[in-house]
């Protein structure tokens, strides 16, 4: 079993609680599989995204974190070459390692624990067969991640039983989004899996290969606290809003004579804009480059409060953000139901109760279209905005929440 001080340090006050969520791992494991005669224990958070919005697959910046909600499982190796994953609330998943060609693709779990397993092997790791049980307090199809939560703990189980825990984290997020890329035919960045992966609020440039630098900062050290909303639409059908953001982005930066857009620059972009205009024939593709340049100059700058502990400045480009992503990248409701604005609504209603208080800013978290919007107030005003929300969305849709230093990890 894990230990007290591993308890602690991952899940500080909450220890007690995580105690007994493993405690129901164990009992879930054994009474799926039968009694092993010993269990390992893996965490991997979900993520939020605090600058940066969208700007990953064309090369852009980052400042994202890992959260306190989490995927857990208890997993052992099963000595033969089949992968048996049950997921509390999801049918099991099985995989054969031998015959993963014969894996459907777009079948939920069942296509991603397969794309993950052939990633890992082409890029010459050893993957065998194992049994876990696993639950999550990450919110589903709500925009923190559980599906990259649930990718970097299956990472963590691979990298510990059968690679000596020498896969570095980057690896981890490409295997990720490999799987996400190739079995579940999304057009998923790196962004989402990196901050479930790594830990800690983290600065990641992606023009090149993958850079990550962890940087001290967190809501708490200013009194304030991150509350995150989900207005309760989820992400199932939306693949192709999603899609189409990078895909925009990457036809302009191919008028400008690049690949991605962080190959140009906001001046070509301004000295080629009637040219662009005519040839690409969309106008929101040049907005969302927009968006793309401005948001990762804002990421830039944000590095630098953050260095600078000037939370104003923090404060006032995180709401920029949310204000670029509403208005040019366009991701806060999709025009296939335009009817349906619930991340607007939030957000509305969020500068309502801001208005009250005259601080903190709220905005739309991660890929965006519907799930949930992010508030950064001050502590004290906390459970009056969750109270305010929850006439509107629920209580059990509006989560105080904090940043976690621990990323995917094994944990005993």
């Amino acid at each position: 079993m894990v230990k007290d001080e591993v308890f602690e340090k991952v899940y500080g006050k909450d220890a007690e609680v995580a105690k007994q969520r493993f405690a129901h791992l164990t009992d879930g494991f054994n009474g799926e599989y039968g009694n092993a005669k010993e269990l390992s224990y893996f965490t991997a958070p979900g993520r939020t995204e605090i600058i940066g919005n969208h700007t990953d697959h064309n090369g852009g910046k980052v400042i994202a974190a890992s959260i306190d909600l989490d995927t857990i499982g208890a997993a052992s190796p099963s000595g033969d070459e089949k992968i048996e994953i049950l997921s509390e609330g999801y049918k099991k998943v099985v995989i054969d390692l031998n015959a993963l060609d014969k894996v459907p693709k777009e079948s939920g779990t069942l296509s991603l624990v397969a794309g993950m397993a052939e990633a890992a092997k082409k890029m010459g790791y050893q993957v065998h067969g194992f049994k876990a049980y696993v639950t999550t307090t990450v919110i589903a199809a709500a925009g923190v991640s559980s599906s990259a939560s649930f990718e970097m703990l299956f990472c963590a189980i691979v990298n510990h039983f059968f690679n000596d825990d020498k896969i570095p984290v980057t690896d981890y997020a490409k295997i990720g989004q490999y799987s996400e890329n190739h079995f579940w035919n999304k057009a998923s960045g790196l962004m989402d899996q990196m901050a479930c992966a790594f830990g800690g609020p983290i600065l990641l440039d992606f023009k090149g290969d993958i850079s990550v630098e962890k940087i001290p900062f967190g809501f708490g050290d200013y009194g304030y606290e991150m509350v995150i909303t989900n207005t309760g639409k989820g992400h199932a059908d939306l693949s192709a809003d999603y899609s189409a953001v990078p895909q925009e982005m990457f036809a302009v930066a191919k008028e400008l004579g690049g690949k991605r857009l962080c190959d140009t620059s906001k001046e070509e972009l301004l000295a080629h804009l009637n040219e662009i205009d005519e040839k690409v024939g969309n106008d929101r593709a040049i907005l969302r480059a927009f968006h793309f340049f401005n948001e990762t100059r804002r990421v830039e700058e944000m590095a630098a409060a953050v260095a600078d502990k000037d939370f104003g400045k923090i404060l006032a480009l995180m709401q920029a953000s949310g204000n670029s992503s509403y208005k040019l990248l366009q991701n806060c409701y999709t025009n296939a139901a335009w009817k349906e604005q619930k991340i607007a609504l939030a957000l509305a209603l969020s500068e309502e109760y801001l208005a009250k208080t005259g601080k903190g800013i709220c905005r739309v978290h991660g890929g965006g279209f519907a799930g949930v919007i992010q508030c950064v107030l001050p502590k004290e005003e906390t459970d009056g905005y969750v109270d305010f929300m929850a006439k509107y969305f629920g209580r059990e849709n509006v989560y105080p929440m904090n940043i976690r230093q621990t990323g995917a990890v094994f944990l005993g």
